[in-house]
């Protein structure tokens, strides 16, 4: 009964906590946010899902999309991820989870996107300087999740964001929060199967913005006055930008639960700083071979009623296969589409243990 108490406030809190931070925002302010990279999506399971997922992830790509999944975790896993992103970019994820059976969940992880090479240009060397630089972002996620009750799953991210262009850099402090409840409704076998409902604020921290070397020029402040004025050292100051900050709801159901079968869909609502609301719809079908190996077929659509998005088709499948009673190891594949930009493959591995 304590419990139950504990999450009803919980939940009434956090939904306030949304409301207050996310009522000042104007219905469209597209680009007005720094480490824009923290929206992409970097696991592929959830991204063939049309990120439809913050209710049904169980494993390390929790750490993206809702850190209360790591709850459900009852073995380590070691994850990476890569993407190759738009325009020569290329996006990565790289975790580590440990499950403590008495404590929860243990993880960290990167993410990261990195832009290619780039020819450094300037105003008076607009053709190119002959210098070359490699612009990157990237957040150092710290995570914990645990399972409260058989029915309440709690997580939360603790993030270091950089962002580095030549010899400019900004920093910031980020922390996600995040809930599954299993209600045990419309469950075709027992209650752990029923639905589930997930939330998670994203990316809710400190600002950014950008200094370094290449904010420092000499700049002469009296030209039409004699003396030696030209070489007075002066720092350009930047705006400091928001975050992207995501809340996420989410409902999903099992309408086939088998041995050997499993068909989940779901649904996830986003409200985001950044831009409008939306919808993500998603499906999984696992075929399990018992004690062999487990077949993934998934697919979604992303950011319906999002206006002008380019997002919208997403599919993908994934296996896992049993080394013996304790190891797996798990491929995932995602491809989704990005309208006239054209479209994206992910790809990710999980090892087991």
């Amino acid at each position: 009964m304590k419990y139950r108490k504990l999450i009803f406030f919980a939940l009434i809190a956090l939904l306030l906590c949304v409301n207050i931070l996310t009522a000042q925002n104007s219905p469209n302010r597209v680009g007005t946010t720094a480490s824009n990279f923290l929206e992409l999506g970097f696991d592929p399971k959830g991204i063939a899902m049309g990120e439809a997922c913050v209710s049904t992830v169980e494993n390390l790509s929790s750490i993206y999309w809702n850190p209360a999944g790591l709850a459900s975790m009852s073995k380590n896993e070691l994850f990476f991820a890569y993407q190759p992103w738009l325009v020569g970019t290329q996006t990565y994820m790289a975790s580590a989870g440990i499950a403590v059976p008495s404590l929860g969940t243990f993880a960290a992880s990167i993410l990261g996107i990195n832009y290619g090479e780039m020819e450094v240009t300037t105003m008076e060397l607009q053709e190119g300087t002959g210098e070359k630089y490699s612009p990157a972002d990237l957040a150092i996620n710290f995570s914990y999740g645990r399972r409260l009750t058989s029915w309440f799953n709690f997580g939360t991210t603790i993030k270091y964001i950089h962002s580095s262009i030549f010899h400019s850099n900004a920093n910031a402090l980020a922390a996600d929060f995040g809930v599954i409840i299993n209600t045990g409704y419309f469950s075709p076998t027992d209650k752990k199967d029923g639905m589930r409902i997930g939330m998670c604020l994203s990316n809710y921290g400190t600002r950014m913005k950008y200094g370094g070397l290449d904010m420092l020029r000499s700049v002469d402040i009296s030209p039409d006055e004699a003396g030696n004025y030209k070489d007075i050292q002066v720092e350009y100051k930047t705006d400091s930008w928001e975050l992207p900050l995501i809340f996420r709801i989410g409902i999903s159901v099992n309408p086939i639960v088998t041995n050997i079968h499993r068909l989940t869909l779901a649904v996830d609502a986003l409200h985001a700083n950044n831009n409008n609301e939306s919808l993500n719809l998603g499906a999984k079908y696992t075929l399990s071979i018992p004690g062999i190996a487990k077949l993934f077929l998934r697919g979604g659509y992303r950011s319906i009623f999002l206006e002008n998005s380019q997002f919208g088709l997403t599919f993908g499948g994934g296996i896992l296969l049993h080394s013996n009673q304790r190891n797996a190891i798990q491929i995932d594949y995602a491809y989704r589409n990005i309208g006239i930009l054209g479209y994206t493959n992910v790809i990710g591995i999980s090892y087991i243990f």
